[in-house]
């Protein structure tokens, strides 16, 4: 039996896959599953246990130290169960991606490159972490970002929203996914909506004139200004083009005025 090309397939190893319930029911990534482009299938690591009490933890680590670490058995057999699986519906070998505060940060450019897969087997570990003999299965750990959650769901679940909405078919409008924060490098532009005015608050001129390259100009300066005043960062690493780097410079001068 063969699966659909058109399907991205994702095991979330999990010990408590109740947390995705509202995650896959609702919005753009409930429009997915419902569209059956994605697929998301849970293991248990509880399920793979031998003991009566179903042991996936220890607390005593080699070398000490507080917390309890995940053990290895129950983890490798959920990743082979999930490799079983593939074979079964004859599909590429997946990548394991490891939820985790050591991992890469996660990105724009990494959240795309993920969505080129053909689906996913993602760790969404808990307590201190795994043991690091696991590493071995796994191809890819990710963070996202400077601080530390209870258990890899929730990272998880951010990882899946960011990526299935990069997948053709999912957004009605691809244009929607194209024109997000980090795209081009840069934060997205203030969007505005009716009414012109709300309590003295006027949408700007440029947005009503119905010159399209004065607004595609406006939107694209207002871009890095709200780039340069919250992620300087991302313009460091940016290479700009002539106009964007006039734009800056303009930018910089009216800062200098005020």
């Amino acid at each position: 039996m063969k699966v659909s090309k058109k399907i991205f397939l994702i095991d979330v190893i999990t010990l408590m896959p109740e947390m995705f319930e509202a995650f896959t029911n609702f919005g753009v990534v409930g429009r997915g599953f419902k569209k059956k482009i994605v697929s998301l299938n849970f293991l248990n690591p509880r399920d793979f246990t031998a003991d009566t009490h179903k042991t996936v933890d220890d607390d005593r680590a080699y070398g000490g130290g507080p917390g309890m670490v995940m053990m290895f058995d129950p983890l490798i057999k959920s990743i082979e169960s999930a490799r079983a699986k593939e074979k079964t519906l004859g599909i590429k070998k997946r990548k394991v991606v490891h939820l985790t505060p050591k991992g890469l940060k996660l990105s724009h450019k990494k959240v795309k490159e993920l969505s080129n897969e053909k689906g996913l087997i993602l760790l969404a570990s808990r307590y201190e972490g795994v043991d690091e003999r696991l590493s071995n299965w796994i191809d890819e750990e990710v963070s996202i970002g400077d601080f530390v959650t209870s258990g890899g769901e929730l990272p998880a679940m951010l990882l899946m929203d960011a990526l299935i909405r990069q997948i053709p078919g999912v957004l009605n409008d691809i244009e929607s996914a194209n024109q997000d924060s980090f795209v081009n490098g840069l934060l997205d532009h203030p969007s505005f909506t009716r009414p012109e005015s709300v309590r003295d608050l006027n949408v700007p001129d440029v947005l009503l004139s119905g010159d399209h390259e004065k607004i595609r100009v406006w939107r694209l300066k207002e871009s890095l200004r709200i780039t340069k005043l919250n992620r300087p960062d991302l313009l460091i690493n940016k290479s700009l083009t002539k106009e964007e780097s006039r734009l800056l410079k303009e930018i910089e001068e009216e800062q200098v005025q005020d």
